[in-house]
């Protein structure tokens, strides 16, 4: 029981600092750069929520996986 709890602490504190981290992007070098159609490769793309909600997903899955195991080890 102590290793499940070891393990959702530390996937909590992960999670936590990574959304820290994030930074919304820096503003464009020149307005008319920023139209929709003569956007720069890259600049337009949010990835940091994208990465934050992936995680999540990952640790839920995996702490149902874990929470099933654990119920089925007791009966």
């Amino acid at each position: 029981m102590k290793k499940i709890y070891s393990i959702a602490l530390i996937t909590g504190f992960l999670l936590l600092s990574l959304g820290a981290i994030s930074q919304p992007p820096p503003p464009p070098n020149n307005p008319k750069d920023a139209a929709p159609g003569n956007a720069p490769v890259g600049t337009t793309a949010p990835v940091g929520s994208g990465t934050l909600l992936l995680i999540g997903l990952a640790a839920a899955y995996a702490g149902r996986k874990m929470y099933v195991m654990h119920t089925s080890e007791e009966e």
